[in-house]
């Protein structure tokens, strides 16, 4: 999964969502036969993950001579109109994967159907590969990805900086002290906080370190305001560093999208995602670290939920889609995706088994990193409208706009939409 994916497939399910919200309730399903099961992916063109896939598919169809799942792939550019014009035309198809944040705004325009799978096969998945809108689970998924400060041992060390750990991340004044002497060392701009990309990753980046410092993008006790949350003295505060990282020249958004300034050694801290291990790795071996988020004062913080699974109310065979999905969900596969996308798998079990992901694989740090500091997107069906919001508000942040100001506009602007969407339900 490469970060362009993020953004790019993220953007089109945001696109998407906006889209559906505004349309009818879907009462049919394109399933053709008595125990046809369509499945739609957004996956062509991604020979890994397809792979797994049709693996999952020839065994559950051999498994059972009841249901059969039939697959239809789209590109990543074309998935979203796929989905719209299929829900406009109620032709939704059974089973359909979505990226998480997006859920709750399905659910919400009654696309989605409650997901129905056993608690004990939910309770053994990371909570963020787990999709929840009011308290019922609506989607689950295979795999979350993770987020990490890529360093090399020997920068460190020839600076002095002392190398974080899970129990003892960098405090903010670490940080910044690291970003002073590697500037000072001859890194003209020592951290790439990935700010050339766009889309989803700024809501997906940022705003874990956001609701470090203890701001969120909405008030989540009744996720019916942004006032507060992501305008307040935190909020402001943080952004305030935010700004100040891009005028101390510590970053830039010069691109390009990725880590090959990481793996260039132009810049001596990158802030990036678990899709780009493989590639750090190979170019840095051993002298590789893969650091723990920086605490911003109310404990380190990453995102979390990745591309999950959903049932269409309109499907005709749920019960036999809710039995491929439990089979789908075996360890093996789990762990089949982990290696061949470079993804985190949703159980401890299937992550003891992964190439990358073991207690002694080389990756085997993000899952850690997951498990003990991923949070989830806001589970709201205005999502849609917050992450385009931020991403605005964000970058207007880091071109010098005044900062309480700007939060004050975008905090108005989602609850604007709150209120015109009769509080999404809450």
């Amino acid at each position: 999964m490469k970060r362009k994916s993020l953004s790019m497939l993220a953007a089109a399910g945001l696109s998407a969502a906006l889209v559906l919200s505004g349309c009818g309730r879907a009462s049919e399903s394109s399933s053709g036969g008595s125990g046809e099961i369509t499945m739609w992916t957004h996956s062509a063109g991604n020979p890994g993950e397809l792979a797994v896939y049709q693996q999952i598919i020839a065994d559950f169809n051999a498994s059972q001579s009841k249901y059969k799942i039939v697959q239809q792939n789209f590109p990543q550019g074309s998935y979203n109109e796929a989905i719209t014009a299929a829900a406009t035309a109620r032709k939704l198809p059974c089973l359909l994967d979505m990226d998480g944040p997006v859920m709750p705004n399905w659910a919400w325009a009654g696309y989605l159907q409650p997901l129905g799978l056993p608690d004990d096969l939910l309770n053994s998945l990371l909570p963020t590969t787990v999709g929840r809108y009011k308290d019922t689970v609506y989607s689950a998924g295979y795999w979350d990805a993770a987020l990490s400060i890529f360093a090399r041992k020997s920068v460190l060390d020839k600076n002095s900086i002392r190398i974080p750990t899970v129990e003892k991340p960098w405090t903010l004044d670490e940080f910044d002290a690291a970003a002073t002497k590697l500037k000072a060392s001859g890194y003209q701009t020592p951290l790439d906080l990935g700010a050339a990309d766009k889309g989803e990753w700024w809501s997906y980046a940022y705003s874990p370190m956001l609701q470090s410092a203890g701001g969120d993008l909405i008030n989540r006790g009744t996720m019916k305001t942004a006032d507060g949350a992501l305008n307040g003295q935190d909020a402001v505060k943080f952004f305030t560093w935010f700004q100040q990282a891009f005028k101390n020249g510590w970053a830039d958004n010069a691109g390009p999208v990725g880590n090959q300034r990481f793996i260039d050694d132009k810049v001596a801290l990158s802030y990036t995602g678990v899709w780009n291990a493989k590639d750090a790795l190979a170019a840095v071996g051993d002298d590789l670290l893969i650091l723990p988020p920086v605490d911003f004062g109310k404990g380190p913080k990453i995102g979390g939920g990745s591309w999950q699974w959903g049932i269409s109310v309109g499907c005709k065979n749920a019960d036999g889609a809710r039995e491929y999905l439990k089979f789908s969900f075996q360890d093996k596969y789990l762990a089949a995706f982990a290696d061949s996308q470079v993804v985190i798998p949703s159980t401890t079990a299937a992550a003891k088994t992964s190439k990358y992901f073991s207690d002694t694989g080389a990756l085997h740090q993000f899952a850690v990193l997951s498990q003990k500091f991923a949070l989830a997107r806001p589970a709201t069906p205005g999502y849609p409208v917050i992450s385009s919001t931020f991403e605005k508000a964000a970058k207007d942040i880091m071109s010098g706009a005044d900062v309480k100001s700007t939060l004050d506009t975008a905090a108005k602007a989602i609850d604007t939409d709150i209120t015109s969407q009769n509080g999404y339900g809450f």
